[in-house]
């Protein structure tokens, strides 16, 4: 795998770490939330996404272990930071849209179960959140707050009822009924449950549940953590 082309030099000063299982709205509340801040805004789940489709292109068995990796050999990923200017591509092919595709999404679970790519991506997540020109930075997925970026600023874990997740995707997928998209949830928070734990917080991190909250008051909740632990770091330090 090989580093982006282009990494800006600054570091940033705040990173906050979003968690959550798959339909608990981790990205558009984590992008609305970077927004707010006027942060940089990192979605993790995009490199799996694109390393699944770049395996596809390549006509590999994403349960392949030793094919995948042969096939992330030569995998050039560059993600946008911007917001509100986002995009993915991979060796110069934009494939922000391609990685949504639902053979991805079949796909990506297969992909980031492999510890070797997990540990690459990992690395590579790192080398974007300190090269992030932002004041701060938004950094959403799995494993975010114990792997990626256990030392964050703010953790948090996003989460709802899984019927309530269910619900939402559905509303988001018009070809889909809920059951489908529940049973879809359900098989990939298993898979995913055999490589990471994100459903259960760490110690330090923040529950948001949704469960009872509308998308405008999921996002004022999140903001509302991230304010009261920067002034409660902020506090501690001046109180030395």
């Amino acid at each position: 795998m090989t580093d982006p082309q282009t990494i800006p030099s600054a570091p940033a000063r705040i990173v906050v770490a979003v968690d959550g299982p798959a339909g608990s709205g981790k990205s558009s509340v984590s992008m609305r939330v970077a927004r707010a801040r006027r942060f940089g805004y990192l979605d993790t789940g995009a490199a799996y996404r694109a390393l699944a489709w770049h395996v596809l292109k390549r006509d590999v068995d994403p349960a392949d272990e030793g094919a995948v990796l042969a096939a992330a050999e030569d995998f050039d990923y560059a993600i946008s930071l911007d917001p509100d200017d986002r995009w993915v591509r991979v060796g110069g092919v934009d494939v922000t849209a391609a990685v949504r595709r639902p053979e991805v999404s079949t796909a990506v679970s297969a992909v980031a179960r492999i510890p070797a790519v997990r540990h690459a991506l990992t690395t590579l997540f790192r080398v974007l959140i300190a090269a992030s020109p932002a004041d701060g930075v938004v950094v959403e997925g799995r494993d975010i707050t114990t792997v990626v970026a256990p030392d964050a600023s703010v953790r948090i874990l996003l989460t709802a009822a899984p019927e309530v997740r269910a619900r939402r995707r559905s509303a988001e997928l018009d070809t889909e009924d809920a059951a489908t998209v529940a049973d879809a949830l359900h098989r990939r928070d298993a898979s995913d449950a055999t490589v990471v734990d994100f459903l259960t917080a760490a110690p330090g991190v923040v529950v948001v549940d949704s469960t009872e909250l509308d998308f405008d008051q999921t996002v004022d909740a999140v903001l509302g953590v991230i304010s009261a632990e920067l002034n409660t770091q902020t506090g501690a330090h001046n109180g030395r």
